[in-house]
C-alpha cells in the first residue's frame, strides 16, 4: 500500500515476554505466518496474512518488561514535527523519534489521558500491506476515561474532523481525515476495572467471529465482550493469554442501520 495521509493508522505491533506463545496464539486465531526474527532489530518479527505484512510481535527490551499491549501507529510525514505537536498539546514523548535503518522513523507517545500510541514516518516500510481482509487490521478505537482530553489532543495533532454518534447510551466519537473515518473514541465506563489503563483497541478481520472466539478461548484467551452483531460487522473483544486486548470482526455479517453522526462544532 502507498504511504498513508498524516494521521492514518498505518501499523500495529505488540511486545510479548513469550514471543513463541504469541506467535502460536495469533497464528491459530488470525491465521498469521511469521517472518524470521531479526536479531539486529531486537527480534522484531513481522506477521503476515496471505503473504502480506499486517502487524509485528517483538520481545521486550531489557527494562521494558510489563503487560503486553497492542500499539497502533499513525502515519507522519515528519516524525520530529509530529513529536513537537504532541508536546505542544500536552502529550508526552515516551521514545524520541528514532530512525530504524531505511525502514522509517518511529516515535512512541502518550496522550494527556494516558493513551499510548506510535508515530511512523515511512521509509521502505510503508505500513500495512493490506487492510480489511482476513487476518488484517480493519479498525481501531481509543478507550479513555477522559474523552475530553483525547478529543482536544488527537485532532490538534493530526487535524482530524470530529463527529459524535447520536446515542444517549454511549459517549462515542469518530475522527475523520477528509472523507474517510479513520478512528473511533469511546469513553470507558465503570464496567472497566480501575486497573485497566486507557488504550487503543485494535480490530483484526476474521472470516468467522464465533470461530475465532472459540479458538482464542481454547488457547487461553479471555472473551471480554460479544460476539455481537452491529451495522459494521459481528465482533468480539478478547484478551490474549499474555493480557493484550484486541477485537476480531467479521465485516461481511452486518445487522441494523448505520448510526447517525453529528459534526462537532
Amino acid at each position: 500500500m502507498a504511504v498513508q495521509p498524516e494521521g492514518t493508522p498505518c501499523w500495529a505491533d505488540a511486545m510479548f515476554s513469550d514471543l513463541e506463545g504469541a506467535k502460536s496464539f495469533y497464528g491459530d486465531v488470525l491465521g498469521w505466518t511469521f517472518a524470521e526474527a531479526s536479531a539486529e532489530f531486537g527480534n522484531y518479527t513481522e506477521a503476515y496474512a496471505n503473504g502480506k505484512a499486517v502487524a509485528a510481535v517483538v520481545p521486550p527490551m531489557p527494562g521494558q518488561e510489563g503487560p503486553s499491549q497492542w500499539c497502533l501507529y499513525f502515519a507522519s510525514q515528519d516524525a520530529a514535527a509530529t513529536a513537537a505537536r504532541i508536546r505542544d498539546h500536552g502529550g508526552e514523548i515516551l521514545m524520541e523519534p528514532m530512525r530504524v535503518a531505511d525502514f522509517g522513523t518511529m516515535c512512541l507517545a502518550r496522550d494527556p489521558g494516558g493513551v499510548v500510541f506510535g508515530v511512523w514516518q515511512a521509509g521502505t516500510h510503508e505500513g500495512f500491506q493490506v487492510m480489511g481482509e482476513p487476518g488484517a487490521y480493519t479498525w481501531a478505537e481509543i478507550f479513555t476515561r477522559e474523552p475530553g482530553k483525547s478529543d482536544a489532543f488527537f485532532p490538534a495533532v493530526f487535524s482530524y474532523r470530529q463527529r459524535d454518534m447520536e446515542d444517549e447510551q454511549v459517549d462515542f466519537r469518530v475522527y475523520d481525515l477528509g472523507e474517510h473515518t479513520v478512528l473511533g473514541r469511546m469513553q470507558m465506563t465503570e464496567e472497566f476495572p480501575p486497573e485497566v489503563q486507557p488504550y487503543i483497541n485494535v480490530y483484526f478481520t476474521v472470516e468467522d467471529c464465533d470461530e475465532a472466539v472459540a479458538k482464542a478461548t481454547k488457547l487461553g484467551g479471555v472473551l471480554r465482550f460479544g460476539p455481537m452483531d452491529t451495522p459494521f460487522g459481528r465482533f468480539a473483544a478478547i484478551s490474549d493469554p499474555q493480557g493484550a486486548s484486541f477485537s476480531v470482526i467479521d465485516i461481511t455479517k452486518t445487522e441494523g442501520e448505520m448510526p447517525k453522526l453529528t459534526d462537532v462544532a
